[in-house]
């Protein structure tokens, strides 16, 4: 049985559209998932970008490509009241609701829910009590361990290659992005490509940088 680990931020919508279509995409492949909530923001500044958001022009891009991708898939995806949005309370939430800094999957799906379905403001201060309430964290949100859990699993990602959400990481594999599922998918049904053309890409990353 193959371990996936999940990097998400409850602020992407495709981090969103790829949790809620993950269970399709895997199904009758024996696997467990782990699901990491990570701080994107950190990503984007250790790699020195900007996120699509806060980019003319791609921002309306994306909030349209989202709309169209989650109707295709069939799963409920309405704007939150402003976006981008400080998803820190958010993140830390899920975090405090789990030991390890892995959140189970019913946790995660509330988070994301409270975000893209509604219209509300993600971040509202009292929809965000309500919330607490509903998922009753066996940590405090504030509490230094689960501060420290989130910048320890955002670093992992980092360590591991990851640079946007979602990610999901198999073995020595890295997968982004929603688009990427039937790619996952591939792998683990042992499909022969990965033999050979998934390392193929090295020797060309070697040819640019000369």
């Amino acid at each position: 049985m193959k371990t996936i680990t999940c990097y998400l931020d409850f602020i992407s919508p495709y981090a969103y559209l790829a949790f809620e279509a993950l269970p399709s995409a895997l199904m009758g492949v024996s696997h467990h998932v782990v699901y990491k909530p990570v701080l994107f923001a950190g990503m984007l500044k250790h790699h020195g970008q900007l996120g699509p958001a806060e980019i003319a022009g791609k921002r309306e891009w994306t909030y349209r490509q989202v709309l169209w991708q989650a109707r295709q898939l069939g799963v409920r995806l309405d704007m939150p009241a402003a976006h981008p949005f400080n998803p820190l309370a958010l993140l830390r939430l899920a975090l405090a609701c789990s030991a390890d800094g892995a959140p189970n999957r019913w946790v995660c799906e509330t988070v994301f829910r409270h975000v893209w379905q509604g219209g509300a403001a993600a971040d509202d201060a009292a929809r965000l009590q309500a919330l607490v309430q509903q998922l009753k964290p066996a940590r405090a949100m504030d509490a230094p361990e689960v501060k420290a859990q989130l910048k320890a699993n955002t670093e992992e990602a980092i360590a591991r290659g990851v640079f946007g959400v979602p990610t999901f990481c198999v073995d020595d594999k890295t997968f982004w992005g929603l688009d990427a599922l039937p790619m996952l998918r591939a792998y683990l049904d042992e499909d022969q490509w990965f033999d050979s053309a998934w390392d193929s890409v090295a020797s060309i990353q070697q040819g640019v940088t000369r």
